[in-house]
């Protein structure tokens, strides 16, 4: 599947999900303020059950796997019907098993050796990560600049919130944001579903807003 599918919305949230009977309603909730892509970190034992539920209950969803720190974990995303992958960092191994399994995946990085060497390895699509703890629009712009002849796209996640997301929108290398605010873990924990929703429109609504550089 191309990767750019799942940019289209320029927007993509990042959920940490505790319990895999809130994975279905958590999404729907997503899915009613306008959003289809959710990336569900494998931080938590109920990782994998919570993808391949949604995938099974809401097939129009683009669900992906993040936290990705291994390839056996790559696998183990894939076999539960994971679209994409997500990982903090640069690891050799995570991006090969999912080259191998032509699987798409966003390696993270934070320095230009690491972009560098992600361009090297045939990533084009880099997670920024974490984003506002590293410097937020200001180094991410730095960054791009030496890069932006090569093709290099960034999905900057960590500390986006709904008042900063124009700002790295309005940066032409990034394609798209993740964020965790409108599914933080106690709206999830609260089954606050009205709330998420809300959330999740104004977010779309403010992308709406923002042109396409």
């Amino acid at each position: 599947m191309d990767i750019e599918i799942f940019l289209k919305q320029r927007l993509i949230c990042v959920a940490v999900i505790e319990r895999a009977e809130d994975a279905v309603p958590l999404t729907e909730a997503l899915m009613a303020g306008g959003l289809q892509v959710i990336e569900v970190t494998f931080r938590t034992a109920g990782a994998a059950a919570a993808i391949k539920l949604i995938r099974q209950k809401l097939p129009t969803a683009l669900v992906g796997a993040g936290t990705l720190l291994t390839a056996d974990q790559v696998k183990q995303a894939i076999d539960v019907g994971a679209q994409f992958g997500v990982s903090p960092g640069l690891s050799e191994a995570v991006l090969q098993a999912a080259q191998d399994h032509r699987f798409p995946l966003f390696p993270g990085v934070i320095t230009p050796t690491e972009v560098m060497r992600a361009l090297e390895l045939g990533a084009r699509h880099l997670k920024f990560f974490p984003a506002e703890a590293a410097g937020g629009v200001n180094m991410l712009k730095s960054l791009a600049g030496p890069f932006g002849h090569t093709g290099v796209r960034f999905v900057p996640t960590g500390g986006i919130t709904a008042a900063n997301l124009p700002n790295y929108l309005a940066i032409p290398q990034v394609t798209a944001i993740g964020g965790s605010w409108m599914a933080e873990r106690k709206l999830v924990a609260d089954k606050n579903w009205a709330k998420i929703t809300s959330l999740t429109a104004e977010a779309i609504q403010l992308i709406s807003q923002t042109p396409v550089k």
